[in-house]
């Protein structure tokens, strides 16, 4: 039995991500049967690429170079959000996204895709990557979903709505390679949220730019964030406030359905959670309940022996 997890934010989070790691290989009986670590997903910012979740910061060459090291050693895959719809044709020479791909090209680490434009350009010039179809593609038709796990994507993430109906999902093909997101936040049925992915997209953009020109000054969100997505209040749900959802997948759902059916892809989604709630949700879904508490203060002691622990 494989139950494969892919898990958020490399870069932000990357001691508390490094200990998780260490602690499923160190200490395997906290967990449920099966569970690996399939990738660790996001950005080095200030990626004009990403997107998704509007990723602030900046990330330097050298701490680059130590983040992919240190999962690779470990045979962990990083996999880029390279989603941002918005992108152009004079974006592609971005020198930070292709800097990030060539330090990265060794054949393990892995992109995941919206714009046709970017695909095919990773696809000539990075041909080592393994693609991810990405859930920004927001594909609600069934016989859609069916035609994009006919392409050459190593992955398909399954549009949210999609996830409890069973009708859909025994149809599908490749269900070894399609990928659940077992946590979204979101309103089942958002009718904003296609066009908040591109507003995202547009955001990053203006980002990646200001941080070029001002380097020292603050961004101001609000001038590319439109009034209607502004202060969304399901961005922020917790672990305890998505259950009731009814595109929520539980690990006993995980473990008693879905793995059953030949599901084995499974994604968190949190990159701009915060660390307890990421720890928690780590928690509630990879560790056996009976040692949650255990395994969640074994994590929270190494964080806090390596001067990683806040609650940002």
């Amino acid at each position: 039995m494989r139950v494969r997890f892919h898990l958020p934010d490399f870069a932000g989070r990357f001691k508390l991500n490094l200990m998780f790691a260490e602690m499923l290989k160190n200490r395997p009986e906290f967990f449920r049967e099966g569970v690996e670590i399939a990738s660790f997903y996001g950005v080095f910012p200030p990626a004009m690429w990403n997107g998704g979740r509007t990723q602030g910061g900046v990330c330097d060459r050298p701490f680059i170079k130590q983040v992919i090291k240190a999962f690779n050693d470990r045979g962990i895959p990083l996999r880029f959000t390279f989603t941002n719809p918005a992108l152009e044709k004079k974006h592609l020479s971005d020198p930070f996204c292709n800097m990030i791909l060539t330090l990265a090209d060794n054949g393990l680490n892995e992109a995941i895709v919206m714009s046709p434009l970017l695909e095919n350009y990773i696809r000539n010039n990075f041909p080592k990557y393994k693609l991810t179809s990405s859930t920004c593609k927001r594909i609600t038709d069934p016989e859609k979903l069916k035609d994009e796990l006919e392409k050459d994507y190593s992955i398909v993430v399954v549009d949210y709505d999609f996830n409890n109906n069973f009708e859909v999902l025994e149809k599908l093909p490749r269900k070894a390679d399609c990928e659940l997101l077992v946590n979204a936040c979101c309103e089942p049925n958002c009718p904003r949220r296609a066009a908040h992915y591109r507003s995202i997209g547009e955001q990053q953009i203006a980002y990646n730019e200001h941080i070029k020109k001002y380097p020292n000054l603050p961004f101001d969100h609000s001038k590319y964030d439109p009034e209607h997505f502004r202060d969304c209040p399901y961005s922020q749900r917790g672990i305890f406030e998505i259950r009731n959802l009814r595109t929520h997948i539980s690990p006993d759902d995980i473990w008693e359905k879905y793995v059953p059916m030949g599901f084995e892809q499974f994604k968190i989604e949190g990159r701009t959670s915060s660390h307890l709630n990421i720890i928690e949700t780590y928690m509630y879904y990879m560790a056996k309940p009976e040692c949650r508490d255990e395994a969640r203060f074994t994590l929270l002691k190494a964080l806090e022996n390596t001067n990683a622990l806040k609650f940002n």
